[in-house]
């Protein structure tokens, strides 16, 4: 079964423990009528039953997903892989790289070696075995959280605590995981520029004229030593930047005074939220989808006027930017 499935699946689980533990609140008491007699709304009841039923599941779904492939690729390279290249332990990277081109129909089965069909088909065989185990694996848990909830309930049961826990602990969460990706990302970044820097000298990069990034990945490879002066790089920002200040001051002021003086209420009620949001969105997606679609819509319109139009421009030094 596909995660999409397995994810519908668990949805559905969600939704019968959440009527399953709202009834079961309510058979409690007597029914309506002994509502006061609980200790929270049935509706809490019902929803954590739900998170019960859910949460289990997802978290399963989750360390799955994260350790199936290794595994399986683990397996394969054990059973197979390495009987074949024993000889060679360095191609078992390129010979499980065929087999995922093949897995993922890249590459046609037919046109590959039987060893990379025989690895292929083990792999296969394999997901199609863990796939079916996790859906056992989710139902299980959905199962056992159901039944155990059900027993659980009680008019005396703190439904609303538990609920709200749960929910602080899910957002407190979600900020360490924000706050875990910017640590990432910013160390990252350092650990790059400091292997960067450990081969190109910091006055090279931030004062030489010539940007030309092509340089040989390996000892033995051929190819150039590359320039990287970043000065090209800066003039190129602070030309673009200009340029987009030049056409986003005007009508950025134009319409903030507008809504501010002169728009009327019914008109700023919807306009307002809506530039809100479009400010709100990083610039790097506008830059993505100017990339992925206007990039090749003026360059085809270009095209059609026998203009040429270039994505990016040549490497050059810089005394040629004022020719």
């Amino acid at each position: 079964m596909s995660y999409a499935a397995l994810f519908l699946l668990i949805a559905a689980l969600a939704v019968i423990g959440y009527w399953l533990g709202k009834f079961r609140a309510l058979a409690v008491v007597g029914g309506g009528k002994g509502i006061r007699a609980l200790h929270s709304l049935p509706s809490y009841y019902g929803l954590l039953t739900a998170l019960w039923a859910a949460l289990p599941c997802l978290l399963l779904l989750v360390l799955w997903a994260s350790f199936q492939d290794h595994i399986i690729e683990s397996l394969v390279r054990a059973q197979i892989a390495d009987q074949v290249l024993a000889a060679d332990k360095s191609r078992v990277g390129l010979f499980m790289n065929d087999v995922h081109n093949v897995i993922a129909g890249s590459v046609p089965l037919e046109s590959a070696s039987a060893e990379v069909r025989a690895a292929a088909t083990q792999y296969t065989h394999l997901r199609q075995i863990a796939g079916r185990a996790l859906t056992g694996l989710v139902l299980a848990l959905g199962a056992i959280g159901l039944w155990w909830m059900r027993r659980r309930i009680s008019a005396s049961l703190r439904a609303r605590n538990a609920v709200e826990s749960l929910g602080e602990k899910a957002l407190m969460a979600c900020s360490l995981l924000a706050i875990m990706v910017t640590l990432g990302i910013l160390f990252s970044v350092l650990w790059e520029s400091i292997l960067f820097f450990q081969s190109v000298p910091v006055h090279e990069f931030l004062f030489g004229l010539q940007w030309s990034p092509q340089t040989a990945m390996r000892a033995d490879q051929v190819g150039s030593s590359g320039s990287f002066g970043a000065i090209p790089l800066f003039l190129g920002t602070m030309m673009i930047s200009g340029i987009a200040m030049l056409v986003a001051v005007p009508i950025g002021l134009f319409s903030a005074i507008y809504l501010a003086e002169y728009a009327s209420r019914r008109f700023r009620a919807w306009a307002k939220p809506l530039l809100e949001v479009l400010a709100g969105i990083p610039t790097v997606v506008y830059g993505f989808f100017a990339a992925l679609t206007m990039g090749p819509a003026l360059r085809g319109i270009g095209t059609s006027l026998g203009l040429e139009v270039a994505s990016k421009a040549r490497s050059r030094p810089v005394s040629s930017w004022a020719s």
